[in-house]
């Protein structure tokens, strides 16, 4: 029973458990998102804990940084493959709340 693999929703949401993922995922569903976006719209959130929380998405390949090099330089965030492949979870985790 142990080897068994658990259903999709617990994998999300374990990948996504941490303050402000859910978050993050849910603005990167529309699209890239850049991180001035994310603080201003998710309230309560700094610059550290934001940082933190995108640093361990893109080492669980949920997100991919890209640097934009048109002036003014910024970076924008994406969803992976991966991540692109649980938003149909995500989006049924959604309608239950």
């Amino acid at each position: 029973m142990e080897n068994e693999p658990g259903c999709p929703a617990e994998g999300l949401l374990k990948i996504l458990s941490g303050k402000w993922k859910p978050q993050i995922f849910r603005l990167a569903l529309d699209g890239p998102v850049r991180f001035n976006t994310m603080l201003r719209r998710i309230e309560g959130s700094n610059k550290q804990s934001i940082s933190v929380a995108l640093k361990e998405m893109e080492e669980q390949a949920l997100l991919q940084k890209v640097v934009i090099t048109l002036k003014p330089l910024h970076i924008e965030y994406n969803l992976t493959e991966k991540g692109a492949s649980l938003i149909p979870v995500f989006r049924q985790l959604e309608m239950l709340s």
